[in-house]
């Protein structure tokens, strides 16, 4: 007799106060500053409405979300504070709840944590003027006016939302104004919301009481609240515990959304509050699970749990009621779905690079690194849709600008075969995860190959194609991702140089000289003219081996286009490994002295010349296109190698296509065409080829 199959402890169903959730797993709320005006208009509600088709229980929307106009908007929030909102609100639960599925938003006061300079301009305000380092406004202390004024404000924003239809409302507690007052370290009042354990707690106590009021058992309430600030001076896990019984004794809150630190600094941010791509995966669940066991409150918790087996951990094992995967969403929205169906292996997973979060605070809109429909709904479907006619596509070069493109062939129902010229795919996101800071970037890579080997596509690895090798395949579409290669040949005397290249492949400066008397070889320069991740992680990997390392960059400090994400992680292993870093320098020329290379600088800044003398140069100037081969090619192509960029742009095919000469057209993607990053490599495949 056939065994029944255990369900999936994820996939049971759970009821969170009144609400009945389909399953244990949600998306936690975040600011992804697709707000517009303040609304969530389409493209933020098209965003939360993609995860909601791939089966989530809950997406919680609208981090950060403003409930007063002395908090504006720092990080594309939405506004609540005005009742322009609604509208907007109810179209968009409507949207969520037609998917059944529950929707929450998280509303807010910053308090310290905004600027005074933005929105209307007033004086940002906080229990006490404890300046935060991450947004550097000096506060106004609030007077009792101010306190009452700003509950009644939390109050009329929880109202909105629950008059347009969402199912509740999870007030921000951790690091903004309710958490202030909490904290130790942000509350030196003197009055009866400062000083001893139950003043502290005063202001959260009353908001909670007054939104219990207002909304009865109309709506959920939840809070988000910290388990330890990871800071001396603030709360510490016994007091925040003890905060969470008073609040839970109280009887207002229907569910803690717990985490551990703050977001005062970037170092924090990365290290604690978001963790980063340094940071181990589920490095508080441990922590959260204790939580639960002292509190009957159900316990939301959310904190790089990036894959299904460590939420099935967690919801097994009674650590948590609900697990929030919001970044693993952010890269697969259809997370659930493909659980349900039995296509766990086929998840996209978030590798933790932190691209969404830079984008947020560097470029003004969230975008993941891998999944370049996310965020673009209206434009790049997640779920790519078939031909109607079948054409024979040619790809050559299988990094991810080449896999992209072959995944989507495949998917349109394409015949393709993809030629890569090394026996291993991946290309430069290979070659970038062999640092060890950056090595779950292989998740990139390896999903793209699954994909690949799923759809049958023909691979031919260590195969060199050339024009004749292409025109006897006689296709119907060629498609060039031949990438890149260092750019030595800019600057006089960079023959002499190594590329980040050789380093990182493990060609160059491999041995170990930290604990070597003997060696004289140990002093390298790498210069940076780039500002992202290739020369500071190449840094990090030499300065390991033991040599003295220094960095030069013409930018006014290093890693200058890192976001915040990613940046800490680099400044602390600078500053571990005693790494130099000289900015405000541009490379003039490098000549060699005996048996030593000497580099000439130059500053920006009143043309200022220095000389340094080493054992090595290390040069990160981004790539030139190997594009000997498309060159070749265009002659013979329908459409001389053109891609139309209008077309691309307006998600329209490419013209030429009809054509009925005997020959192929020509594309090229990818730093085949220019030096950019993954996610330009791999968006430039799935906008052309989604409708070849």
């Amino acid at each position: 007799m056939e065994k029944h199959k255990k369900k999936d402890p994820l996939l049971e169903p759970y009821k969170l106060a009144g609400m009945e959730l389909k399953n244990r797993i949600v998306s936690t709320p975040h600011a992804p500053a697709l707000a517009d005006n303040g609304m969530p208009k389409e493209r933020y509600q098209l965003y939360h409405l993609e995860k909601a088709k791939g089966g989530i229980a809950m997406t919680m929307v609208g981090g950060s979300s403003c409930v007063s106009p002395d908090s504006p908007s720092v990080f594309g929030q939405l506004n609540v504070s005005t009742d322009e909102v609604i509208p907007w609100f109810r179209d968009f639960s409507d949207l969520i709840h037609k998917e059944n599925c529950k929707m929450i938003c998280q509303i807010s006061h910053l308090g310290r944590r905004t600027t005074w300079n933005d929105g209307h301009w007033l004086p940002i305000i906080a229990p006490s003027r404890i300046r935060e380092p991450a947004h550097r406004g000096f506060p106004k202390i609030m007077d009792h006016h101010d306190i009452k004024r700003v509950i009644s404000d939390y109050v009329a924003a929880a109202r909105r939302c629950r008059d347009a239809g969402l199912d509740g409302i999870e007030v921000l507690q951790n690091g903004h104004l309710p958490g202030q007052f909490l904290s130790p370290d942000t509350n030196f009042r003197l009055d009866n919301y400062g000083g001893e354990f139950l003043n502290r707690m005063r202001f959260i106590r009353e908001l909670y009481e007054a939104l219990r009021t207002e909304l009865k058992e109309d709506i959920v309430i939840g809070a988000r609240v910290e388990m330890d600030s990871k800071l001396k001076e603030g709360l510490q896990p016994d007091e925040a515990l003890r905060a969470l019984e008073v609040i839970e004794s109280d009887g207002t809150i229907d569910y803690f959304n717990v985490n551990v630190g703050r977001s005062d600094t970037e170092y924090m941010l990365a290290s604690y509050a978001v963790p980063a791509m340094f940071q181990k995966l589920s490095p508080w669940l441990q922590l959260a699970g204790y939580f639960k066991s002292e509190l009957a409150t159900p316990i939301i918790h959310a904190a790089r749990i990036s894959d299904l087996a460590t939420a099935r951990y967690a919801i097994s094992e009674n650590l948590l009621d609900l697990v929030g995967m919001t970044r693993a969403h952010i890269a697969d929205p259809h997370l659930v779905k493909k659980l349900i169906s039995g296509d766990e292996n086929r998840i996209r997973p978030c590798v933790g690079a932190g691209y969404c979060i830079d984008r947020i605070y560097g470029e003004g809109e969230m975008l993941c690194l891998h999944n370049v429909a996310t965020t673009r709904e209206k434009s790049v479907p997640h779920l790519v849709q078939k031909s109607s006619t079948q054409s024979k596509v040619v790809i050559i070069g299988a990094g991810p600008a080449g896999l992209e493109a072959a995944r989507v062939c495949g998917e349109r129902g394409h015949k393709v075969i993809l030629i890569e010229a090394a026996a291993t795919l991946g290309g430069q996101v290979r070659l970038a995860s062999m640092a060890e800071v950056r090595k779950d970037l292989i998740g990139i890579i390896d999903w793209l190959e699954t994909e690949v080997e799923h759809l049958n596509i023909e691979i031919r690895r260590q195969q060199y194609a050339d024009v004749n090798y292409i025109m006897e395949e006689n296709p119907d579409i060629v498609i060039i991702a031949t990438g890149g290669i260092p750019d030595l040949e800019y600057i006089k005397g960079l023959e002499d140089c190594l590329s980040t290249w050789d380093v990182l492949s493990g060609q160059a400066l491999i041995n170990n000289v930290g604990s070597s008397k003997e060696s004289e070889t140990n002093t390298v320069l790498v210069y940076d003219d780039h500002g992202q991740h290739q020369a500071a992680s190449t840094v990090i990997e030499i300065a390991k081996r033991g040599y003295q390392v220094e960095l030069v960059t013409p930018d006014r400090h290093m890693a200058a286009e890192m976001g915040s994400s990613n940046f800490p992680m680099y400044m602390k292993n600078f500053k571990d490994y005693a790494v130099a870093v000289t900015p405000d320098f541009r490379l003039i020329d490098v000549s060699r002295s005996g048996n030593k290379l000497k580099a000439r600088f130059s500053s920006d800044y009143g043309g200022h010349i220095t000389e340094k003398l080493v054992d090595h140069i290390v040069i990160e100037h981004g790539t030139v296109p190997v594009d000997e081969l498309y060159q070749e090619l265009c002659s013979k192509s329908i459409n001389d190698g053109v891609t139309d960029i209008t077309s691309m742009i307006d998600n329209q095919k490419q013209p030429y296509t009809n054509s009925k000469i005997e020959s192929f057209n020509l594309y090229r993607v990818g730093d085949a065409v220019a030096s950019r990053n993954i996610h330009a490599a791999i968006f430039d495949s799935r906008r052309l080829c989604q409708n070849l």
